[in-house]
């Protein structure tokens, strides 16, 4: 008999997140290869009709904590929650810091296979109490999944048993088809996803589009994403003179994101450390943008060195550096085609269908 899995998490769909997607596709995976499986995450919407109607579209169990404005008692029901679900499960994932943390204070009380999926932001935080407090935590759990090798060298000196499980894109979602989108004016169109913030890079292609209009003056740049920071980085792209060539679209549903993705000539992401620590884990995005033959270029010194193949599926850059940038999209617009089949084949080496084999044999050790 199979066992019965707890993932606790501290991001699920249909809200949008990495975090929360690789737990909804750990969960759906697991419970199709038998698992019993519950997920533990909290409503993020106000009202929770958003979540009510996912919800119920699941295959796994999900008990969700219920929003509330004062945020130190969503903590204490996701605590009482967490010790009333435990007691019937053999196996405790937990991703993201909350969940880390949580999971790590419940594992004083009861004996279980203990399992931590790290991502980058929650292992590399800059404030001493912070940074202790969650390699301590990690201390509880007999195996530590991280999301690449970047996101394994940041607790690499605490000597863990860790192991790096890059993360899969769901097949089914990524090969659907959709509505044709009607033909886009310009040429290069670019094209980033993610929350609007400093992190996931917009604001640096903004910086670079001055100098790449010298060569492509009819670029498009596309944001789907949270416009969290979307006002501020208008005004910067008004102030350089590039406004017209940036375009943000606030969050999309699936099928337009896909069917944007599909006139795009480069997907993009030139993620940056934040000054608190905030960093790119991976770059899911990018395994999705070439699942659909769409290259893309990154940056280096985070996760997204594992979500490229260098010359292969993409290019891998400098986050700052605008002639690298320009040489980057310059080969892989003079190659397209080469790049497009070299992307489809990567991530196809990224399904969940071939990932998950790794989750299952660390949950039966």
């Amino acid at each position: 008999m199979n066992k019965n899995i707890l993932i606790v998490t501290s991001e699920f769909p249909p809200q949008p997140g990495g975090i929360g997607y690789h737990a909804f596709n750990l969960a759906e995976q697991l419970q199709m290869h038998g698992y019993g499986v519950t997920v533990l995450a909290d409503q993020r919407s106000k009202s929770g009709e958003e979540e009510l109607g996912f919800d119920k579209s699941l295959a796994f169990q999900i008990k969700r904590v219920s929003w509330k404005s004062i945020r130190i008692l969503m903590y204490l029901e996701r605590l009482v929650l967490l010790f009333r679900l435990i007691k019937t499960n053999e196996v405790v994932l937990a991703s993201g810091k909350f969940s880390l943390w949580m999971v790590a204070f419940v594992s004083l009380f009861y004996k279980k296979h203990y399992l931590a999926v790290i991502h980058g932001s929650e292992v590399n935080f800059k404030k001493y109490l912070l940074k202790k407090s969650i390699e301590s935590a990690l201390k509880r759990f007999s195996t530590i999944i991280a999301v690449s090798q970047y996101t394994q060298s940041l607790v690499s000196h605490l000597n863990l048993n860790t192991i790096v499980i890059p993360n899969g894109y769901d097949v089914k979602k990524w090969q659907t088809v959709v509505p044709v989108h009607g033909a886009l004016q310009g040429y290069p169109q670019l094209m980033t996803v993610g929350n609007v913030t400093q992190r996931k890079g917009q604001l640096q292609v903004i910086k670079h589009l001055p100098q790449l209009l010298k060569i492509y003056p009819k670029i498009q740049y596309h944001c789907v994403g949270l416009p969290t920071e979307a006002k501020r980085f208008k005004q910067i792209a008004k102030d350089l003179g590039v406004a017209k060539h940036v375009v943000f679209h606030g969050r999309l549903e699936d099928t337009e994101l896909q069917a944007l993705l599909q006139v795009m000539d480069v997907f993009v992401m030139l993620s940056t450390e934040t000054a608190s620590g905030d960093v790119e884990g991976f770059g899911m995005a990018l395994i999705e943008a070439n699942a659909l033959g769409i290259p893309s270029i990154g940056s280096k010194g985070c996760g997204i060195e594992d979500a490229i193949l260098d010359g292969k599926s993409g290019c891998l850059v400098a986050h700052g550096n605008a002639s690298e940038f320009q040489d980057a999209l310059k080969n892989i617009l003079e190659a397209h085609e080469t790049y497009k089949i070299e992307a489809k084949k990567w991530a196809d080496t990224h399904r969940w269908e071939d990932v998950i084999k790794t989750y299952i044999k660390i949950i039966e050790a």
